[in-house]
């Protein structure tokens, strides 16, 4: 009897095991980029009611909650799906993307609709997006394909400046006819650390960033509108009534927070004192109603997240795994710091909204798409490293 309650134990227990060949994705990400998108919708529900209901002449509170609430759906599913894509995959596909981003951003100049006096969003069957989201993608994937590709390569001008650059351009052109400065200065800027993770040579990518400077200053020179919000950075008491007036409340709406802030659906600058502010600075209502105490531990959320990105790009199974991995968590991570800089005045306007938090559908799902892909290659986290050569 003791031998067949052991081999009936034996049988429970590998029944209960896992399938031999489907690792598990890295559960610690997965745990905080659900506690991103569930924080993030919970304070924009606090930070766009007030909106919604003098948009709706007061009769729905949740106008805004609930499309983002849809969108968050669809990329849990895209997620989800995602994650058990191989990435070599996206491999296979990468300049079939990056084909398809270059025709969307340049039916933008055609079909494009015009919001906010930018013309940045087209149409298709009554779905309004942004092209350049599918854009930040394509470049990332075609980055990491191209390192596969050049292997060892990559630390020579050839194929590490003018091979990575030149596949950049194609895309940046484009959206500098839209003027569409951010997506430039956010693509440039995740370019420059896959380049790094790339191995191109430190030297060239220094270079590199000296040209950019130079462009800014080219392009800040001759469009006036961003040349405004440089002086309204620099300068935004001058002129408090116009182009210093979002930074400003939002200013006003981070003091008034203190240490611990006002409480949790308790802003008084969200009652349409500050622009946007259940977008780009809805950062501003998280310090205003949950003090310098409540936004630290958000920031910490997005570090860990990031961090823990970072962790599975550098364990993943081979090279362009690991790119890819870079590529996408960066995505992430630049713009976090760039949303914050903006919303702090630390930096001039850029229109760069935050991830998870900020409104805004399209970006919603292709950030928690973007996660499952990370998640498909933390499946490979504790394999031996692939060596390959360049094809």
């Amino acid at each position: 009897m003791a031998v067949e309650r052991k081999l009936l134990h034996a049988k429970e227990n590998r029944s209960l095991r896992k399938p031999e060949g489907v690792p598990s994705v890295d559960i610690p990400f997965l745990v905080l980029v659900m506690l991103l998108l569930v924080v993030g919708l919970v304070m924009l529900y606090s930070a766009s009611y007030a909106q919604s209901e003098y948009d709706t002449s007061y009769t729905i509170s949740t106008k805004y909650l609930q499309k983002q609430a849809v969108c968050a759906l669809l990329g849990l599913g895209c997620m989800w799906l995602f994650s058990r894509i191989p990435a070599e995959v996206w491999s296979r596909f990468a300049w079939v993307i990056y084909g398809v981003s270059i025709v969307l951003l340049l039916s933008v100049l055609v079909v494009g609709e015009s919001v906010n006096g930018a013309r940045r969003w087209i149409n298709i069957a009554g779905i309004q997006f942004q092209p350049s989201e599918i854009a930040k993608f394509s470049m990332i994937v075609l980055l990491a394909r191209l390192t596969k590709q050049f292997g060892s390569n990559t630390k020579e001008f050839r194929y590490g400046v003018l091979g990575f650059g030149a596949a950049m351009l194609g895309l940046l052109v484009p959206l500098a006819l839209e003027k569409h400065l951010s997506a430039i200065m956010l693509m440039g800027m995740v370019g420059v650390v896959m380049m790094f993770v790339a191995g191109t040579s430190p030297k060239w990518l220094a270079a590199g960033a000296g040209a950019a400077v130079v462009f800014l200053l080219i392009y800040i020179t001759f469009m006036g509108y961003a040349g405004d919000r440089v002086t309204a950075w620099l300068h935004p008491e001058q002129d408090p009534g116009d182009t210093g007036y979002q930074i400003l409340q939002s200013l006003y709406a981070i003091g008034s927070g203190g240490l611990f802030g006002l409480g949790l659906g308790k802003s008084k600058q969200k009652y349409l004192y500050l622009p946007f502010q259940y977008n780009d600075y809805i950062f501003a209502i998280v310090c205003e109603e949950l003090g310098l105490v409540g936004a630290l531990l958000i920031v910490a959320l997005f570090a860990a997240t990031i961090l823990r990105g970072y962790w599975i790009a550098l364990r993943a199974k081979d090279r362009f795994s690991t790119v890819l991995a870079a590529g996408l968590v960066s995505l992430i991570a630049v713009q976090t710091i760039l949303n914050l800089g903006v919303v702090t005045n630390l930096l001039p306007s850029t229109g760069i909204a935050l991830p998870f938090f900020s409104y805004g559908g399209t970006a919603l799902a292709v950030n928690l798409g973007e996660m499952g892909i990370v998640l498909s290659i933390s499946r490979h986290r504790n394999e031996p490293k692939i060596q390959e050569e360049a094809v």
